[in-house]
């Protein structure tokens, strides 16, 4: 394994920690700085919306430049960004910080998939792609936690120093580990890069990556409402559950990313179905607790478990340029992450109870399932003799 892949893991460690710590720090950062807590939650919001900018924007910046320079410099902005949270004097700064981090999260990702790709063997992929993104699975199941921890215990600045910290490394890793590829052709355009988006497949991997984490990520958000108002957890344990979940995200991911080497469409079509299945299953069953302990693992095993598919197919079918595609995946996670999150609390808001977000969710990733097969159906049809708006690949 290129030790190159696992500085690209550090790098995306660090970042999983900045978009989801803060979750924990809400209260002590309201209380800082004089904010109502729902104030304080636009931290999140703000950061999710810049993800999506960045992925698209700085991805679509810096196309025809070399990617391991692009790459530090998405770190420098990291850096930069977690720092500046960390001496931020008002709210306001604060979230200029949060916004300048964030702006680094989609292309890192982004470019950061070419390139694990690009360190590795053309059949080892989807496997590299998911070592990259183990750093993320890790930063929900032992980052966020201490991260927590840190921040209750010294101060929520004091988190955010760490991570810092951790940009340095990740820094430094890249610098020393991550090796250029060898140049195997001319220098691709942002032309080149946008002619990918005429793929039918491209747009069909999008929404099922925006559908898919949605359906996710709609039960998810509002987990802890679920856990203590209808399984009968106590708010305590709710932490150590959420463990579980993040376990099931690291399993998930390193199976799926083996799987997908494989076979990308049908690894996709089997996690999709099943996390329907957990979906429903946890719907009829969120009242037993011995059974939600289950489906918490299998939920984060089989949602996670798409990532380095869902990655690779985009970066397949977008050919020469799969860059910017790249990105704008990284970006689908995220609309995904805000539409799973509306939609389920639509469901709280209607009076329909705790359990409404996990029964939208599974409503949401059956349509990312129809979508899918939709997209292998295409994809296994003759291309046509001339060329169109939208094309084909072959799997």
């Amino acid at each position: 394994m290129p030790l190159g892949l696992i500085a690209l893991a550090i790098g995306a460690f660090g970042i999983g920690l900045t978009e989801f710590v803060i979750m924990g720090l809400l209260p002590e950062v309201a209380t800082d700085f004089g904010v109502t807590e729902a104030t304080a939650g636009w931290l999140i919001s703000g950061y999710a919306l810049a993800v999506v900018v960045g992925a698209l924007g700085l991805t679509a910046a810096t196309t025809r430049l070399p990617r391991k320079p692009v790459l530090l410099g998405l770190i420098v902005l990291f850096i930069a960004g977690n720092a500046l949270t960390a001496l931020a004097p008002d709210y306001t700064v604060a979230m200029i910080g949060r916004i300048i981090a964030a702006l680094c999260h989609g292309a890192f990702f982004g470019i950061g998939s070419v390139v694990a790709a690009e360190l590795v063997a053309p059949e080892k992929k989807a496997r590299a792609i998911a070592i990259m993104f183990t750093g993320l699975t890790a930063a929900n199941v032992f980052g966020v936690p201490f991260g927590t921890f840190l921040g209750q215990q010294f101060g929520w600045r004091s988190t955010f120093w760490v991570i810092s910290a951790i940009g340095v490394v990740a820094f430094a890793g890249i610098a020393l580990l991550v090796t250029a590829p060898k140049s195997t052709g001319p220098q691709v355009s942002l032309r080149s890069e946008l002619r990918a988006f005429r793929s039918g497949q491209v747009w069909l991997s999008l929404i099922v990556t925006a559908l898919a984490f949605g359906g996710m990520f709609g039960a998810f958000t509002y987990i802890a409402y679920t856990l203590t108002g209808v399984t009968g957890f106590a708010d305590t344990t709710v932490p150590w559950l959420l463990v579980l979940f993040g376990a099931g995200l690291v399993a998930g991911n390193w199976i799926g990313g083996r799987l997908a080497d494989r076979s990308i469409d049908r690894t996709l079509l089997i996690f999709i179905a099943a996390l329907v299945v957990v979906l429903v299953l946890f719907g009829f069953f969120a009242w037993s607790q011995p059974v939600t302990i289950g489906i918490l693992v299998l939920m984060g095993a089989f949602g996670f478990g798409t990532v380095p598919g869902l990655q690779s197919r985009i970066m397949h079918y977008a050919g020469g340029a799969p860059t910017l595609a790249s990105g704008a995946n990284i970006g689908a996670f995220n609309i995904g992450n805000a539409l799973g999150a509306w939609a389920g609390g639509l469901g709280i808001a209607a009076g329909l109870g705790y359990t409404s977000p996990i029964w939208i969710g599974a409503a949401i990733t059956a349509s990312a399932l129809v979508v899918m097969v939709i997209a292998v159906v295409a994809a296994r049809r003759p291309a046509p003799a001339t060329t169109g708006s939208f094309q084909t690949v072959a799997a």
